[in-house]
């Protein structure tokens, strides 16, 4: 789409694009376009909606999401005794022939959404395009189980993505490695920031080749498995399969980055032992250390009978009182520097789904000397998402791990 036409649009009128394009749920999309009307689905409302959305959005998995959206959008006109367009009626009887109810998009099929951030006009940084808005095209799918979850857009990495472009300072010209990369949102909005070398990693290569295709649809050049020291170009992001439980020393230490990040890693209670292993050795720069920490990270530790027990732990060693189902706290909450570190730092974004859980990586953290400071209310990035209304960042908690 043009930038003179998109620059025209208001914000409201924005968002609304922004929604659709992002396949936000229908009672989400007819809200937005109300805002634009005034509280009123107008003549001028679906007007914009048939000249921007409809007509002009191509990619796979639109057609039965708009029709989907045209069906409720004609019936909620019609409900409150209002005219809808001629358009809006063929487009819909279009879709009726090319789609049938009994044949819908299926949950395990492949769609490309667009996640697009809108920087508001207070947004000084260089890292802001002049359209005040970075579109970032995603093949994904609708199920959140496929690809060992890593093939859905997940909260905490649109989380991280915001947190990344509203600090560029804190990763432009830095060494970045994200584990559990996921669809690759992270990655490419550290490629924006020109962060100098950015490494994604993913155990499960359906997901891993997903994410390349993202990469390469947001036109950066990939590297799969390559040595590190061939990394010169900041639009060349390297992709790796690493699963966790396999993942030596030997193999982490070629890569030793300045940042480490992670979106909602913390879910799995079995693969904790190995999640803590990895960043242990990713945040420490001496290779003594590492070799001699190498396969030290026990799988279980005392009192832990069941994985999923929300039994009390002690914290003592993280200077903090434990966490619980009701409040998350206590974790490490001094004020903390905004400014890059000499030293490797892991920003973890996670929503804390099951405290017992939590607690275990809590308990394998301290007994892998890792320190962990909760900046959730310390390091809040800017609302680059304010069409979507999917998306609860309340429910997400950001920590660092040192």
């Amino acid at each position: 789409m043009a930038e003179q036409e998109l620059d025209s649009m208001s914000l409201s009128e924005l968002r609304l694009l922004s929604a659709f394009l992002a396949m936000e749920t229908t009672d989400s999309l007819l809200c937005l376009a109300r805002e634009c009307g005034g509280g009123k689905l107008t003549e001028k409302v679906q007007s914009f909606i048939w000249d921007h959305c409809l007509t002009k959005a191509v990619g796979k998995g639109y057609e039965s999401y708009s029709k989907k959206f045209v069906k409720k959008l004609i019936t909620e006109i019609e409900s409150n005794h209002g005219n809808v367009l001629d358009e809006l009626y063929e487009q819909y009887a279009s879709y009726m022939i090319s789609f049938k109810d009994d044949n819908p998009v299926k949950e395990n099929e492949r769609v490309c959404k667009c996640i697009s951030f809108l920087f508001p006009d207070c947004f000084k940084l260089s890292i802001c395009p002049k359209s005040r808005k970075l579109v970032v095209p995603l093949h994904c799918s609708l199920n959140m189980l496929e690809g060992d979850t890593g093939c859905s857009v997940w909260p905490s990495s649109l989380f991280l993505s915001e947190l990344i472009l509203s600090y560029p300072h804190i990763f432009s010209g830095k060494s970045c490695f994200e584990v559990g990369s996921g669809v690759g949102l992270v990655g490419i909005c550290l490629a924006h920031v020109k962060a100098s070398k950015v490494i994604l990693s993913d155990g499960d290569l359906s997901t891993l080749a997903n994410m390349k295709l993202n990469l390469e649809k947001n036109r950066l050049n990939t590297e799969t498995n390559l040595p590190e020291p061939s990394i010169e170009n900041q639009n060349v992001v390297k992709c790796i399969h690493l699963p966790w439980e396999s993942a030596s020393a030997k193999e982490l230490q070629n890569f030793m980055p300045e940042i480490i990040l992670g979106a909602d890693v913390i879910y799995d209670p079995s693969c904790l032992p190995h999640l803590v292993k990895v960043l242990a050795i990713l945040l420490n720069k001496k290779k003594s250390y590492i070799e001699n920490r190498e396969g030290s990270i026990p799988n279980s530790f005392p009192g832990d009978g069941k994985v999923n027990d929300t039994h009390d732990l002690d914290a003592s060693s993280f200077h903090a009182q434990r966490i619980n189902t009701s409040e998350v706290k206590g974790i490490i909450n001094d004020a903390v520097d905004l400014v890059p570190r000499a030293d490797p730092v892991a920003y973890i974004a996670s929503v804390i789904r099951n405290a017992g859980t939590f607690d275990r990586f809590l308990a394998l953290a301290a007994q892998a000397d890792l320190r962990i400071e909760d900046l959730t209310s310390t390091l809040r990035p800017s609302h680059l998402l304010p069409y979507m209304k999917s998306y609860d960042r309340s429910s997400i908690r950001l920590f660092t791990v040192t």
